[in-house]
């Protein structure tokens, strides 16, 4: 599962095996094998590869489909990945009115 996980987020990006074998400092003969899951990185190469792709290793490692960020915060909301940039301003522009709501509330109480 690590494999095609890694072969996609690395395509996402639009970056070659080349490239993140050089940003992994690994050979690109090793990030292939990842991708074909010939070989398993180790933890030290899992933990890199989460933070260079900003994805927990939950989602790296195939245990949940959402690619929740390495370093998201604990009330961190996921979006789904085909949510156009209208769709998150939407989002934020939502959140924004309930945080004024909230303290309106606050004020009249």
């Amino acid at each position: 599962m690590i494999g095609e996980r890694l072969q996609e987020l690395r395509k996402d990006r639009g970056m070659s095996q080349m490239e993140l074998a050089q940003k992994l400092h690994v050979s690109f003969h090793t990030v292939s094998s990842y991708e074909r899951d010939r070989s398993m990185p180790s933890d030290e190469i899992k933990l890199k590869i989460a933070r260079l792709f900003d994805v927990s290793l939950d989602f790296l490692l195939g245990l949940i489909d959402i690619p929740l960020s390495y370093n998201r915060e604990p009330n961190c909301l996921p979006l789904p990945k085909d949510f156009s940039d209208q769709e998150t301003e939407q989002v934020r522009n939502y959140v924004e009115f309930l945080e004024f709501q909230r303290k309106k509330e606050h004020k009249e109480a």
